[in-house]
């Protein structure tokens, strides 16, 4: 194995695990007493995935986006008030 395939290699892993880290935080946060609230994050402070265009956290392109969600609290969700209304436990269309 020459030394340009072991750097690839290396930087695979490194990537791998960063997306695995990525993926895994909001569900090991929900299981840590967090839920996914949508429609409460302000543009660009969603946690993830904001409906199509988007990719991941940091994405949403409108405040209150309706496809968008932030991890809150749980059970603290469809108390929440925005100026657009209540959040939400499931994507709503706003």
């Amino acid at each position: 194995m020459n030394t340009y395939s072991i750097a690839a290699l290396a930087g695979l892993a490194m990537t791998a695990g960063v997306a695995t880290t990525l993926v895994a935080s909001p569900v090991a946060a929900q299981s840590g007493g967090m839920e996914k609230c949508y429609g409460v994050a302000k543009a660009g402070k969603n946690d993830c995935v904001a409906g199509p265009g988007t990719s991941c956290a940091g994405t949403s392109t409108r405040d209150y986006q309706g496809d968008a969600w932030k991890l809150v609290k749980k059970g603290t969700c469809t108390s929440i008030e925005t100026p657009k209304g209540k959040g939400s436990l499931t994507p709503i269309k706003r």
